[in-house]
């Protein structure tokens, strides 16, 4: 056999062994996914089975059941009740997330990278970050009314600091050493970002969206219970002030469900921009 014939070979084995090795992690993701599906319907079946014997046992006035929840979605959907009171909230969010982790991203990126940005005005966002939102919200509603310009400023508030936060110590946990590397090889300064620092802090900057949507959903309801004119928040207060708990429990479980979607949304997101983070998960 010539040396040629024997480099094929080789070759060929090669390909093999690495088209069964996909085959076999294709195969044992399938299996895993399929395994977290059952275990979640499972799960789902539980949760619903004991509220719906804890409802027996509950006076109907305090408490409801599953069904009777969703009863009463398929006739608050089927008059729009549901999504009448959805759309103003869900745009609101829109607007205050889009600032904050705009405004966020851009701050904490400013922080890590100018050392005079950072002690003077580190501080402040730490003291701003520890007083409690829910207090500031009655200053916010006082100085901007009761319209939409007042709940886009808590969202923003809500979702503002996690952002800066997780951006900083994203872009401060980059390994200095693969800095010293890209200026040894005379990267510039942009370069540098683009190529090191921004991919390694992406991850952190993703978690930080993730922990903003949920304290920006936090900051929705709590908006349109301040302002208690439109909302998904005020419809909370209307049908609990009216004792309708099977319809206040409609927009609890909505809520919860939008955030369920919008963290699975995310998780997507980082796997498409930062897929060297996928392989950890799954380990």
């Amino acid at each position: 056999m010539s040396t040629a014939e024997h480099t094929a070979d080789l070759q060929a084995d090669i390909a093999g062994d690495q088209k069964r090795a996909e085959q076999v992690a294709a195969a044992r993701r399938r299996k895993a996914a399929t395994q977290n599906l059952v275990i979640r319907l499972v799960s789902l079946a539980i949760f619903l089975t004991l509220w719906q014997i804890a409802a027996w046992n509950v006076d109907p006035v305090l408490f409801t059941s599953p069904w009777k929840v969703a009863v009463a979605a398929v006739d608050m959907l089927r008059t729009g009740e549901l999504w009448a009171s959805l759309w103003p909230s869900l745009l609101v969010l829109l607007m205050g997330l889009s600032l904050a982790i705009a405004f966020g991203t851009l701050l904490g990126l400013t922080l890590a990278r100018f050392r005079i940005m950072d002690v003077g005005l580190t501080v402040y966002i730490t003291f701003l970050y520890s007083i409690p939102s829910v207090a500031l919200v009655p200053l916010i509603v006082l100085w901007a009314g009761y319209e939409t310009t007042a709940k886009v400023i808590i969202l923003f508030l809500f979702g503002f600091f996690p952002m800066v936060i997780n951006t900083y110590q994203g872009v401060k946990a980059v390994d200095p050493k693969l800095l010293e590397v890209g200026r040894a090889f005379r990267c510039s300064e942009r370069q540098l970002w683009a190529n090191i620092v921004l991919p390694g802090a992406l991850p952190f900057i993703v978690t930080g969206i993730r922990l903003a949507v949920g304290r920006g959903m936090i900051g929705m309801v709590l908006a349109d219970l301040y302002t208690a004119i439109s909302g998904i928040g005020y419809l909370i207060v209307r049908t609990a002030s009216t004792f309708q708990v099977d319809r206040m429990f409609v927009p609890i479980v909505t809520l919860g469900l939008l955030g369920v979607t919008l963290t699975a949304l995310l998780r997507l997101a980082e796997q498409y921009v930062a897929p060297w983070t996928k392989a950890g998960q799954e380990d």
